[in-house]
């Protein structure tokens, strides 16, 4: 059996929906389209006899009825006009969406079809430059099209005409067109006017990007940022002549924003925000680029992916780099200030980058024992580095690390993952992770001749503070000024936490948050408890030894249990603040002499009678 051969037909009012829902992403392309389509003209009529070189817009009014533009390119012969909609679809709907542009015929072609999304007929006509009689074409959504040759002798060029759909007028009026024809035509290298109606206004200029004048350049980028850029830098990338402008941002992007680019295509604009141009890590700074060499999507809103566009955001992101390392040589006051305002976007993504890890991690800084360092200085300083993964373990252990050591604080956001990184970065340095517990292990006791009088004063002190679930150890710490430290490992102050919270929660929450007790008690052998770690080496805590008064031992050991909370910002509980002001008043009230009757002490967990 012997099938007929037939050819596709093309639905035109399925490729206008197609068209409008899936490819463009609003009719407001449809006058870039034809900015395109006229510029694309122009070059070729220049390639013919060396004219040309203007488009004129006349927006939709109530005098004119229709919206018309008008380039002086090459033009269309009739043959050219009638094979206008065979461009797209000849080879079934493959060519719908790979829609090509190889030549200027296929270019016109398909930005044509956008005008059916504001226009349910297009007029068209032309004069070619290669010769021959004026002609007329005229297309309706419906698929149906009509061409002519027309006795009047048209000047050199095309004009379309476009009568607005009932949903589309406003783009076709004055102030759509010229907010439309400046966003994507103002830097075009024609000439682009629109007709005001008491004369033409001319939208087109220099392209500040690019025209090498650093005063516009810096300009231009506080218009786009709407403030003054910290810095400005060149790009380029010849291959594909791609040319350009990258703003350093004078303020931290909103957390989790992307990179994304103002893009022109021969100084078209492409998109407002391409996020494909720059590397993911270059979300710093806003960059405004042109390239002749980059191939657009089928909506021409965005790039294809493929070889050509990778190597620009590699030589892109090659010159960003450049200018950091370049500005810590020259300028380090300035890269200073450019880390401290993108400190944590940096911080970030370096955990997750390592070509930017490897240029960028040495000037960030963390919070040390010895003051806030740069990454880079402490590893030059110390190529042992000691990191606590929580503020509330860094707070605890700086008192007792040693001088000649170095102390990380990696509670802040990042900062453990940094630490942690260090060695693949510096491979001569090694880090170490320390906990309270382990920390006070490696203090030393007090002298052997001591150590009877350190234990008795252990003992007694426990009994002191067991209210408060705190039992004391005496260690000697390198530290004369120290009296004690206040110490707790992370268990024990999410216990702590829970008990407040109970005492300020209803009965619901007090619920669960004593299911959470029950339920980590039973998984637990040991008990929790905090400690006060007294400082032998310091006069206070072994003067203590010598107080045989219960009363001033009791209240000057539960002010230091306050002082100890406090030097480690833990807060104070009501129970907490109530210790303090008894005892300071009944160390006032001692101190003064008064008699017993004075200051009643009761007997209590708190402390011993008097």
């Amino acid at each position: 059996m012997t099938a007929d051969v037939q050819q596709f037909q093309v639905d035109l009012r399925g490729v206008v929906d197609l068209l409008s829902r899936h490819i463009y992403s609003s009719p407001r392309v449809y006058l870039r389209e034809l900015l395109q389509n006229a510029r694309d003209a122009i070059t070729a009529r220049r390639e013919v006899d060396g004219g040309g070189g203007r488009i004129r817009i006349t927006p939709l009014t109530a005098k004119n009825g229709e919206f018309v533009l008008r380039d002086d390119g090459v033009g269309l012969t009739l043959t050219e006009v009638a094979d206008l909609l065979a461009t797209v679809g000849r080879s079934s709907k493959r060519d719908i969406f790979d829609l090509p542009r190889s030549d200027y015929l296929g270019q016109f072609g398909i930005g044509l079809l956008s005008c059916f999304m504001v226009a349910d007929t297009i007029v068209i006509r032309s004069r070619s430059a290669k010769g021959g009689a004026s002609v007329e074409w005229t297309g309706s959504s419906d698929g149906t099209f009509q061409v002519a040759e027309i006795d009047e002798e048209l000047p050199i060029g095309t004009s379309v005409h476009l009568v607005p759909r009932f949903d589309a007028g406003d783009l076709l009026r004055p102030a759509a067109v010229n907010e439309l024809a400046t966003a994507f035509g103002e830097f075009l290298p024609v000439r682009v006017t629109i007709d005001s109606g008491a004369g033409d206004i001319d939208i087109t200029h220099p392209a500040p990007f690019l025209d090498g004048i650093p005063e516009t350049a810096v300009q231009y980028g506080r218009e786009l940022l709407g403030a003054a850029p910290l810095d400005v830098i060149e790009l380029h990338e010849p291959a594909t002549g791609t040319r350009g402008l990258a703003y350093v941002l004078p303020f931290a992007p909103p957390p989790g924003a992307r990179q994304a680019t103002r893009m022109y295509l021969g100084r078209m604009l492409l998109s407002e925000r391409a996020a494909d141009v720059l590397p993911d890590w270059a979300f710093f700074v806003r960059a405004v680029v042109d390239s002749t060499g980059l191939a657009p999507t089928a909506s021409r809103e965005s790039l294809v992916e493929d070889a050509a566009l990778e190597r620009v955001r590699e030589q892109l992101g090659a010159g960003i780099r450049r200018w950091i390392l370049e500005l810590g040589l020259r300028e380090p006051h300035r890269l200073a200030q450019f880390v401290a305002i993108h400190e944590l976007g940096l911080k970030s993504l370096v955990r997750h980058d390592e070509e930017l890890a490897r240029f960028i991690t040495r000037w960030l800084t963390v919070e040390t024992t010895h003051g806030t360092m740069q990454l880079g200085d402490l590893v030059e300083r110390y190529p042992h580095v000691r990191y606590a993964s929580s503020v509330d373990e860094f707070r605890q252990v700086a008192g007792i690390s040693p001088a000649s050591e170095v102390l990380v604080n990696g509670g802040y956001l990042y900062d453990a993952d940094l630490v942690r990184m260090l060695p693949d970065l510096y491979p001569a340095v090694t880090i170490e992770k320390v906990d309270v517990t382990g920390e006070l292990d490696r203090l030393d006791p007090p002298p052997l001749d001591d150590r009877d009088a350190a234990v008795a004063l252990e003992a007694r002190a426990s009994a002191v503070l067991a209210a408060s679930s705190c039992a004391v150890v005496v260690r000697s710490i390198d530290r004369p000024d120290l009296t004690g430290l206040y110490v707790a490992d992370p268990d024990v102050l999410r216990a702590i936490d829970r008990g407040r919270t109970k005492g300020i929660t209803g009965s619901l929450w007090g619920g669960v948050l004593d299911k959470i007790d029950q339920t980590l008690s039973s998984a637990r052998d040991d008990d929790l408890s905090a400690r006060l770690c007294l400082n032998w080496s310091n006069r206070v805590v072994r003067a203590l030894v010598r107080v045989d008064d219960d009363a001033v031992f009791a209240r000057t050991l539960q002010l230091l249990y306050i002082q100890a909370l406090l030097a480690g910002h833990h807060p104070l509980s009501d129970a907490d603040r109530t210790l303090m002001t008894t005892a300071l008043s009944d160390l006032v009230s001692l101190s003064a002499g008064l008699e017993e009757d004075a200051f009643p002490f009761e007997g209590t967990a708190d402390g011993p009678a008097r």
